[in-house]
């Protein structure tokens, strides 16, 4: 038996795409815009390696690889490790909130958080976990001693909304608390990683 220790399990989901959907407005028409910018072959759909040349941490350095292969597998539709247009306006509204969080805690815009300062940026985006679970995020997300990274802190966000699906695809009675076969459980790990 796998238990969280609430009910709350993250930002409340729409879809398993992102929190809520893109905003619609002028904005909608400038990142219909960036993506036409993005997609260098216009196929319609946008790579890792496309978007990575999109997004860019506070230090003008490009996120990571590994970050945009993350966001692209949680955007595809169906799994195509390519975004549409629609997922990209969700992937930016996504990122937005995840930056917000972020950067509330770096008071001293260092561009890393610590320990506490992840805990409480989980906190304020609807995660309870105990300081044990902050403690490994951190541990398997540092890029510095005791501290995390913009880009970092997205691999972990991204990580832990896939794991939250995956629990609560299993919490169908929505208690925070799930008997799980080992085969689904692997399956579902898997899945979300």
């Amino acid at each position: 038996m796998y238990s969280s220790e609430s009910s709350s399990y993250g930002y409340q989901t729409s879809s398993s795409n992102g929190p809520n959907p893109a905003p619609t407005g002028p904005q909608e028409e400038d990142l219909i815009k960036w993506f036409q910018a993005v997609d260098q072959d216009k196929s319609g759909k946008i790579s890792s390696n496309e978007l990575r040349q999109a997004l860019v941490v506070g230090n003008r350095s490009h996120f990571s690889i590994e970050a945009c292969e993350l966001l692209v597998k949680m955007f595809s539709s169906e799994n195509s490790r390519m975004i549409d247009v629609q997922g990209f306006k969700q992937l930016f509204h996504y990122v937005n909130q995840w930056k917000t969080s972020f950067h509330m805690f770096d008071r001293d815009h260092s561009g890393a958080i610590d320990e506490k300062e992840l805990g409480q940026a989980l906190v304020q985006m609807g995660y309870r976990l105990s300081d044990k679970s902050v403690t490994a995020l951190l541990n398997k997300f540092t890029s510095k001693p005791g501290q995390i990274t913009f880009d970092n802190f997205i691999l972990a966000c991204v990580q832990l909304h896939q794991l939250t699906d995956a629990f609560r695809r299993h919490d169908t009675q929505h208690t925070g608390t799930i008997t799980i076969a080992y085969e689904d459980f692997i399956q579902a790990v898997v899945e979300s990683i």
